[in-house]
């Protein structure tokens, strides 16, 4: 049986008809992700502690069991005997923590998604890593897909006995897959970023009554240029970094892929939304949807009120504080700081310099999302232009 499902009736459905396979976008996994973190903050201060602890402990433990596994990607760990040798000694110390995790927490965010997974996929996006753990350790096998309309849609895609977390997959029965320098065509070796270009029989014939745009879009020997940037494993694991034209080039010179870096400011549980911003100037800067629910509980505990344009004053007056108020700002330049220079690829020029909250979320209804809920960036760019070049 095959149901369909809405964000309307999504949580119901879900424990009405209890899957055993899910197909959904990104959003829908950051949706669950954040509905779960909710209910712990919203737990008492020692439950609150016992859930970072168990979460702590079980991301340690799929680490190293990562590794034992040999599902690491090249260049985030190290791949050394005695590394893995640790590992193995790390899974054995954490495995019986792990399970008690599982019994007292992970279990009831199983249910919460019907209980019966088998395993889910997501595709129509990039998944940030913080996604990926929190799924491995509640124990729901979360795979990712990769493709485009042009290919019908999947070329790529993660499978249940190889579950490279971070990648998009290895390249499905009778599909190429092949990277170049953008510049000069030329293949590169594994382990090199480069242009991702596509071959397979999935792959379109040319788009409709438009040959100029086919013969740019397709070489004569049939290679799809899918647009993406990325890099190949020496098992042929695609590893995404971004979209060549979001691409944000500083003034010293440097390329900024953007996705990776908000991925991992979206881990802020006061940040709900972001997009990056910058081309041609001398950093990076960010428009941010705040998470208000959030912001109103550190407020709160701050012994403070919030103030929110259109809504019921929160808490007493002489204690309420705005929305571009110091002490908001400086939290939010605390996460924003924090959050980036904890990737583990992390470079001087991803640091974030000046940034705005933005309150109207991007939604499908106001046009700033496709109608897989990824972020239109050109059209963000040109809703708050001003705003941007206030920025700077």
């Amino acid at each position: 049986m095959v149901i369909y499902t809405n964000i309307r009736y999504f949580k119901q459905d879900l424990q009405e008809f209890k899957p055993q396979y899910m197909v959904s976008v990104p959003r829908i996994w950051e949706s669950i992700y954040e509905a779960a973190q909710k209910q712990f903050r919203d737990g008492p201060a020692t439950r609150q502690k016992l859930v970072n602890f168990f979460f702590g402990m079980s991301n340690r433990y799929i680490e190293a069991r990562r590794i034992v596994q040999k599902l690491t990607i090249p260049g985030q760990e190290s791949n050394n005997n005695s590394s893995t040798a640790l590992a193995k000694l790390q899974t054995i110390v954490l495995t019986p923590v792990h399970a008690l995790g599982d019994k007292l927490i992970y279990q009831k965010v199983r249910q919460a998604v019907g209980g019966k997974l088998k395993f889910a996929i997501s595709g129509g996006g990039s998944l940030a890593m913080h996604l990926e753990n929190f799924y491995e350790i509640v124990g729901i096998d979360l795979l990712v897909g990769y493709g485009l309309t042009e290919t019908a849609p999947v070329l790529t895609a993660r499978r249940p006995g190889h579950n490279l977390r971070g990648s998009a997959g290895r390249p499905i029965p009778e599909t190429e897959i092949r990277i170049i320098d953008p510049e000069t065509r030329q293949t590169y070796e594994p382990g090199h970023k480069g242009l991702v270009l596509a071959r397979g029989p999935q792959v379109m014939r040319g788009y409709f009554q438009n040959p100029e745009a086919t013969d740019k879009a397709i070489d004569p020997e049939g290679w799809f240029d899918t647009g993406d940037l990325g890099w190949l494993t020496p098992q042929k694991d695609l590893v995404l970094t971004g979209r060549a034209k979001d691409t944000i080039v500083l003034t010293n010179g440097e390329n900024i892929e953007p996705q990776p870096i908000e991925d991992a400011c979206v881990r802020s549980p006061y940040i709900d939304q972001i997009v990056l911003v910058g081309q041609d100037q001398k950093s990076l800067g960010a428009l941010i949807v705040p998470n208000l629910d959030a912001l109103k509980q550190w407020a709160s505990g701050q012994g403070l009120g919030l103030q929110v344009p259109g809504e019921e004053q929160q808490g007493e007056a002489e204690n309420a504080i705005a929305i571009d108020s110091q002490p908001i700002q400086s939290l939010f330049r605390q996460e924003l700081t924090l959050q980036v220079k904890n990737r583990p690829s992390f470079r001087p020029d991803d640091r974030i310099g000046p940034f705005r909250l933005i309150l109207e979320p991007f939604t499908i209804d106001n046009g700033l999302l496709t109608q897989t809920l990824k972020i239109k960036r050109p059209v963000v760019m040109e809703r708050y232009r001003d705003m941007i070049d206030e920025m700077y």
